[in-house]
């Protein structure tokens, strides 16, 4: 099998796991059909209607309280933006892997597969960088990729101004204000990943991205069209079907601990494509570190938390057993 020069060693990295005799993928090769997650037209979020604003607000808060994920239209970031971010992307990722691995590009973020996985399916076939928005303005993070700059400081702008609406609307619908998000995320505390799946011929057995869910408040996902995103869904694994003039929203854990529950942060995964690459920006919508994560109701489901204290116990968790626990080590 091989593998363009611009990607990382990622067969080298899988071929020592797979060496190591755990190579339980089975459950993984299973076909099954791409469904469409719910579609929600943001232009009722700005009609004059109150009724069909309000259509639109429940419809959002129900697709988070019963999928975790819902994809949204005229959501207000430029088609054109959209492109121009892409391509920019694709450029970057096409760069020799040992720019990216080793000149400090965007803040030194870039990773690829999984430094702790201890068998083949605590893999992940891909590529990422994963940039704080704080770092995003600075020329000196570009290094030879100068056009990305100001396509990535706009991208970002945009996507924090669409979380933060989507935000505030979970938040109101549950009887609170929507300062108790804004004041608490901003391009101080967020983040931007850039991922890059390239093509693997055992695509059926490999994870692009393993099994997780996220650990942020939101995450806004603009994906291309070659698919392989799947969740979690009435207990069992579904595909989403790509729709390219739509972008994803998911429930992160935050938010599930938020609203006690009511709202859900649902597992989900990458899977490879045996023929083809594929592309996604994810923008995740964060608290700072010391902000207090407490329920918006009692009786809590969940003791209260900061930001900082849930990302360390995951790294504990991923270094000492391989996977993220999240929120159950918070029940009370």
């Amino acid at each position: 099998m091989m593998l363009e020069s611009w990607n990382p060693p990622l067969l080298h990295d899988l071929s020592k796991l797979l060496s190591g005799g755990d190579d339980d993928r089975s459950a993984e090769k299973a076909l099954m059909e791409a469904l469409e997650l719910p579609l929600i037209d943001l232009n009722g979020l700005k009609s004059e209607d109150e009724r069909e604003k309000t259509r639109c607000e429940d419809a959002i808060a129900k697709a988070s309280s019963e999928w975790g994920f819902f994809q949204v239209v005229n959501h207000g970031v430029s088609l054109e933006l959209l492109g121009k971010m892409r391509r920019e992307q694709m450029k970057l990722f096409k760069a020799p892997f040992e720019i990216k691995a080793t000149c400090g590009l965007l803040n030194n973020s870039y990773r690829w597969g999984n430094s702790t996985a201890t068998c083949p399916k605590q893999f992940s076939w891909s590529e990422a960088f994963h940039i704080p928005l704080t770092k995003i303005s600075e020329a000196t993070c570009y290094g030879e990729f100068t056009t990305l700059r100001e396509v990535m400081m706009e991208y970002a702008t945009s996507m924090q101004d669409l979380a933060k609406s989507l935000a505030g609307v979970l938040v109101r619908k549950l009887g609170h204000k929507d300062s108790e998000i804004r004041e608490n995320c901003n391009e101080s505390t967020c983040f931007l990943r850039l991922n890059h799946y390239p093509a693997c011929e055992i695509s059926q057995e490999i994870f692009g991205l393993v099994p997780h869910t996220d650990s942020d408040f939101l995450t806004i996902l603009d994906q291309d069209e070659v698919g392989g995103l799947q969740l979690m869904k009435d207990f069992k694994w579904v595909a989403v079907k790509p729709n390219h003039n739509a972008l994803i929203v998911n429930i992160g854990d935050l938010f599930q601990a938020w609203s006690n529950d009511v709202y859900k942060s649902v597992e989900h995964k990458v899977m490879a494509n045996g023929k083809k690459e594929r592309f996604s920006i994810a923008y995740f919508l964060c608290p700072s570190y010391d902000s207090l994560i407490g329920s918006c109701k009692e009786p809590s489901v969940y003791k209260k938390f900061t930001f900082g204290e849930y990302r360390y116990q995951i790294q504990q968790d991923v270094k000492l057993i391989g996977h993220k626990v999240g929120l159950s080590r918070f029940l009370l």
